[in-house]
């Protein structure tokens, strides 16, 4: 079935002499393999679009079963900026892993939105570490796993002052028993990241390193946690960008 979808190569593997198998996440499709014939001769007209991270339109012969074939293809960002910046390949490209680990579990079409908006905000210039902090927070919903922020986990009062990872949820004065207190503004963005829609993002600067540092911490914790997923220490992927 020959159709035309919007995807991101997540990633490529070289087969025989001059093609590639391109895995592609798409907002129809989920998940799928393409192969794309010929593209790494220099000349190839899908060499452009056959690349790790390219967003693009992808006109293809699908098949639900099996591996696809590139017909052509045209991009829709070419994300210059990430490809010239360290710094943001690295968060970009962690990005790509960890939703790899994602689709493991689940797929659903608002994933697909996530990633493409978080890299396209990346391309933007917006901090990195950010973006990359939102995604992963919204990322647990999609685990069955997703932190409720408003309610105390025992007693249901909204009147909270921490977040207990030991018990999974926000806790009340009247039920707290001796675990560490987040700063305020930790928890009023975290539960921000669960609902803000990325590609309405125009300002995102926190200038609390004290917030920031919380923010990494539980984010790794929690994975830990509940998930199953061991999240790398951000500090390995090098000239973060500063926080202002």
């Amino acid at each position: 079935m020959k159709t035309t979808i919007e995807g991101i190569v997540l990633n490529e593997t070289n087969y025989g002499e001059t093609s590639k198998i391109l895995n592609v996440l798409t907002k129809e499709y989920g998940y799928i393999s393409i192969i794309s014939k010929g593209s790494r001769k220099i000349k190839s007209k899908l060499r452009g679009i056959s690349m790790t991270l390219v967003l693009a339109n992808f006109t293809i012969n699908y098949k639900p079963k099996g591996i696809s074939t590139l017909i052509e293809g045209n991009s829709i960002n070419s994300l210059k900026n990430i490809f010239t910046d360290f710094s943001k390949m690295n968060y970009a490209m962690y990005l790509v892993k960890l939703t790899k680990s994602v689709l493991k579990d689940t797929f659903n079409n608002s994933l697909y939105d996530i990633l493409k908006n978080a890299l396209l905000k990346i391309n933007e210039g917006f901090n990195p570490l950010l973006i990359t902090n939102i995604v992963e927070i919204k990322y647990l919903s999609f685990l069955g796993v997703e932190p409720n922020f408003t309610n105390c986990y025992n007693c249901l009062e909204t009147d909270i002052i921490t977040f207990d990872l030991k018990n999974g949820g926000v806790v009340c004065k009247n039920c707290y028993n001796d675990t560490y207190i987040f700063n305020k503004n930790t928890l009023k963005l975290l539960k921000l990241f669960q609902t803000i829609d990325i590609s309405k993002i125009d300002k995102l600067n926190i200038s609390n390193e004290l917030v920031v540092r919380e923010i990494q911490d539980f984010i790794k914790e929690y994975y830990e946690t509940y998930t199953g997923i061991y999240l790398i220490d951000k500090n390995k992927l090098i000239n973060l960008t500063n926080i202002n």
